[in-house]
């Protein structure tokens, strides 16, 4: 009975998966509106200063058709380490960022950061970016105030 279950199951998988190969792409409709590509467009990597924190992040932003996603991320934080002086230890900087937002084709725009933290240390930032020359310039206005040069 249970051989038999399984051999209609898998019938059924296969015939879904070969109906499914063989179906054409689906063609947008005549008049349907596409998202715009942004000239700002493509991957974009750099780093920033450290800023009054003197912690430097490693950028990696991608923008897709206007809308930014990316991380930031500290080359040099670490974990927890002995505390030997039995004093408290300095809260931990975070070691990575998430960033969000939408790129406007001229002028300033910007971009929201999250912090991945543990618990209810919740931490967010915002950032400020604008293409100047052929690259894109990314600053911090609130926490650290630091300051990135991206390239493609």
């Amino acid at each position: 009975m249970r051989q038999g279950f399984v051999l209609v199951l898998l019938a059924l998988v296969t015939a879904t998966a070969a109906v499914a190969q063989t179906r054409p792409p689906v063609a947008p409709r005549p008049g349907a509106e596409t998202a715009p590509a942004s000239a700002l467009d493509g991957a974009w990597r750099g780093r920033s200063d450290g800023g009054s924190c003197n912690a430097p992040l490693d950028y990696v932003i991608t923008i897709e058709n206007g809308f930014v996603d990316g991380s930031a991320y500290d080359t040099t934080a670490h974990g927890p380490v002995p505390n030997l002086k039995k004093a408290p230890p300095p809260a931990p900087t975070p070691g990575l960022w998430q960033i969000h937002g939408i790129a406007k084709p001229s002028g300033p725009f910007s971009l929201v950061s999250v912090a991945s933290v543990k618990a209810t240390d919740r931490r967010q930032g915002k950032l400020t970016a604008q293409s100047e020359g052929g690259g894109l310039v990314i600053s911090e206005t609130t926490g650290c105030r630091r300051t990135a040069r991206l390239s493609r």
